[in-house]
């Protein structure tokens, strides 16, 4: 693998559809796993609370090497864990009414301050819809901003810290995507009571608490690898989906079954590693990581990776834009 200068470009659709109807032709009692998990909301009422009792810990006088260190060695960690609920919450996998989920996924969102849980939903079901397709998936970088990245430590050490950034730089390339609804107008105005709420009540100390913590679990921190393990060409082969079978999964609600989700995005996290051990053969054959750690540091160091190691396609499959907003045809979609 050589240093790259522009994506990598093909000419065929994306390899989870295909997956996904081998798989069910050969194991068919793999639709069982699909369903609800309702029990999620409690994780989610858990990890909240366990934010905010750290956030009052901290109010007043802590001194700020105890903000900073709770941030990066627990509230990352629950934020993280946070962001992965809000995707069950994206792909409907908590309740059966398309609107609860989303209240879930707007709670889920308080303690990380910055509203996101109404668009990550818009803008990841099109990911997983248009995988690889520039102008409707928000996971690819833009083309400006892998050139100024490049391959260099510093430069993607900055990408890392300020990857929410550059997440928002994104959104004007996706023009097909509706940005603006009241459910949008709805995530911020409950994020800026909650926020002040915290401020008020708390002080400084905790607001950067929570701040930092979101900061950490995105960014420049171990649990960052994650975005570079999920797609990003980490091997001398063209596989565009990576999973991770490392012990964070414990603490991440098996976010790191990544191929798995792609191929069947109705299950919830649960019933991840069930996927695996029911078609092995289809998982055991694909490169994958151990080590959200490792991968940090290699990508900060290795010169070979870039942000330029990512497929792009033109072909979008068979799916409508207009039909993916509705409930049904994600399953329809990747699984039928």
């Amino acid at each position: 693998m050589t240093n790259r200068t522009d994506f990598v470009y093909s000419q065929v659709a994306e390899p989870h559809r295909m997956r996904t109807k081998k798989i069910l032709k050969q194991f068919p009692q793999m639709r069982n796993l699909i369903g609800k998990n309702p029990v999620t909301i409690f994780a989610i009422i858990g990890l909240v609370a366990f934010q905010v009792i750290l956030a009052w810990v901290l109010r007043g006088d802590s001194s700020w090497w105890w903000v900073f260190g709770a941030a990066y060695l627990l509230g990352a960690f629950a934020d993280h864990a946070l962001f992965v609920m809000i995707h069950e919450c994206a792909h409907q996998l908590l309740f059966k009414g398309r609107s609860a989920n989303r209240w879930a996924g707007i709670f889920a969102n308080l303690p990380q301050i910055f509203p996101s849980s109404i668009s990550f939903e818009r803008y990841h079901i099109k990911h997983h819809s248009f995988q690889g397709v520039h102008e409707l998936d928000a996971d690819l970088p833009n083309r400006w901003e892998a050139k100024l990245i490049n391959n260099s430590f510093f430069g993607k050490a900055i990408w890392l810290l300020f990857y929410p950034v550059f997440q928002v730089f994104r959104l004007s390339r996706l023009r097909e995507i509706q940005t603006f609804d009241w459910w949008i107008v709805t995530n911020l105005v409950t994020q800026i009571i909650f926020t002040g709420a915290i401020y008020y009540f708390m002080g400084w100390h905790s607001l950067a608490f929570l701040l930092l913590s979101f900061s950490f679990s995105v960014g420049l921190h171990p649990l960052g690898a994650r975005w570079i393990q999920e797609h990003y060409l980490t091997h001398s082969v063209e596989q565009e989906t990576y999973s991770y079978y490392g012990a964070l999964n414990n603490v991440a609600f098996n976010v790191g079954f990544h191929n798995e989700h792609h191929d069947f995005p109705s299950i919830p996290w649960n019933k991840l590693p069930q996927i695996k051990k029911t078609a092995p053969e289809y998982y055991d054959t694909l490169y994958y990581h151990t080590s959200w750690t490792k991968l940090f540091f290699r990508f900060l160091f290795d010169r070979e990776i870039s942000l330029f190691n990512r497929i792009l396609r033109k072909e979008r499959g068979k799916v409508a834009l207009t039909d993916v907003s509705k409930p049904d045809v994600e399953l329809e979609a990747v699984v039928v």
